[in-house]
C-alpha cells in the first residue's frame, strides 16, 4: 500500500477547501467575483482570463488594493494541485485519490468554519462533525485498501 501518497492526497484535498475560500475571498474583496477569478487564475494559468474577461468592466481592479497579496498565492496552490493530482491518479488510482481529495476538504471546511477563516462563518466544531470526521477517515481507509 501506498500510504504516504494516500496521506498526500488527503492533504491536497485540504488544501484544496482552502484554495476554494482563497478564490472566493479575492472576488469579495475587489467586489466583482468574476474579475476576482480572472486575476486569480491568471497567477496560476493564463487560460483563465478568457473565463473572467466576460466580467470586465471599467475599474474592475479599483479593489485589488484591499486584497491580501497571499491571497493571490491562491492561483499558484491551484497549478500545484493540479498537478499533483495527475501525478498521483497513475501512483494510487483514481478511487484513492478522490477519496483522499473529499476527506480532506470535509477536514479543510472543518477548520476554515471553526476559525472563520479566509470569511467563513464561523461554525464551531462539534463532538458530532469529529465523530463523523473520525468514520470519513475510516471509510477512505477501508475505501483504498
Amino acid at each position: 500500500m501506498k500510504t504516504p501518497l494516500v496521506a498526500l492526497t488527503l492533504f491536497l484535498g485540504v488544501i484544496l477547501a482552502v484554495h476554494l475560500a482563497m478564490n472566493g475571498k479575492v472576488g469579495a474583496a475587489i467586489g466583482n467575483p468574476r474579475v476576482g477569478n480572472a486575476l486569480f487564475w491568471c497567477i496560476g494559468a493564463l487560460g483563465a482570463c478568457i473565463i473572467g474577461a466576460t466580467g470586465w468592466q471599467a475599474g474592475a481592479l479599483d479593489g485589488i488594493k484591499d486584497v491580501n497579496p497571499l491571497l493571490l498565492t491562491a492561483g499558484l496552490m491551484g497549478a500545484c494541485l493540479v498537478f499533483a493530482i495527475a501525478w498521483l491518479m497513475p501512483q494510487v488510482g483514481a478511487s484513492a485519490v478522490m477519496f483522499g481529495l473529499i476527506a480532506g476538504q470535509i477536514v479543510g471546511g472543518m477548520v476554515l468554519s471553526h476559525y472563520g477563516l479566509l470569511g467563513s462563518p464561523m461554525k464551531p466544531v462539534s463532538l458530532t462533525n469529529v465523530a463523523g470526521a473520525v468514520a470519513l477517515m475510516g471509510g477512505v481507509f477501508l475505501a483504498t485498501r
